[in-house]
């Protein structure tokens, strides 16, 4: 564990109420690591994401983003880029006018950003479109103008909620070849996703979250060869595996961390 990791938490969680939402999270994800984040519907994925993008305050805990706790939002902020479920574009502005936007919107605008835009907008597949309205956008098309908006700053840790969501697979594709490209420029990625195929292709680690808890943390290797079977597992099994209800566990009753976790 590295004290100045892109990415650390210390007894994070969140409480709504009686309701634990996150339990006690303590994880370190290291400088150019794409880290998969796991867990039903439910988990506390989102509110994970949303603490540690400084969106929701947590209960108790620490957590630090880019060297920077996350109660210095302003310094957290400048090095972050986030894509979450449902990301906040505007439908009456063009592709170009919402990406000019958010770059005014961090004091960004100039001839090396619109550079950036072309960049990206051509990347994505999206230039012939750069000035047709959102309204008119595909789901699909909507999806990539958010990613590139949370690219533009050049970012030293990029947050993803499920990036492939209504991607066609070329559009995809060029998704994850772009997360491996920015890994290899040592950008830190934290990727949340239902579809464990691109766990497994593109993760350096994954950690498990149930019921608020992290069930399970190591590299998909090591999770899919600790199989509770002692076999060979796939990545999906093993989910399956850690976030099940064991016999005398009740739903959401405190409990130790799974063998799986390293």
């Amino acid at each position: 564990m590295t004290a100045n990791a892109p990415i650390r938490t210390e007894s994070l969680t969140k409480r709504y109420g009686d309701e634990l939402a996150v339990r006690d999270l303590s994880l370190t994800v290291e400088r150019g690591e794409v880290f998969g984040f796991l867990g039903p519907n439910g988990a506390g994925k989102t509110t994970t994401m949303r603490m540690l993008t400084t969106l929701t305050r947590p209960s108790s805990g620490e957590a630090w983003v880019a060297g920077a706790p996350i109660t210095d939002r302003d310094a957290v902020v400048d090095e972050l880029g986030y894509l979450p479920e449902e990301p906040p574009i505007h439908d009456e502005l063009t592709g170009r006018e919402q990406l000019e936007y958010v770059a005014g919107l961090r004091d960004s605008p100039g001839t090396e950003t619109d550079e950036r835009i072309r960049e990206l907008l051509a990347r994505f597949d999206l230039a012939d479109d750069a000035d047709d309205r959102i309204s008119t956008y595909s789901k699909g098309m909507k999806q990539k103008t958010a990613l590139i908006q949370a690219l533009l700053h050049d970012p030293a840790v990029l947050f993803l909620d499920e990036p492939t969501s209504g991607l066609d697979p070329r559009a995809a594709r060029t998704v994850r070849n772009l997360i491996t490209e920015l890994r290899e420029e040592g950008m830190t990625v934290f990727l949340s996703t239902h579809i464990l195929p691109v766990v497994e292709e593109l993760a350096d680690r994954v950690g498990v979250l149930h019921d608020g808890r992290l069930v399970a943390e190591g590299s998909p290797e090591s999770l899919t060869h600790r199989a509770e079977s002692g076999e060979e597992s796939t990545l999906e099994e093993v989910f399956l595996e850690v976030t099940s209800e064991r016999p005398g566990e009740a739903a959401g009753a405190d409990a130790e961390r799974s063998e799986f976790v390293r």
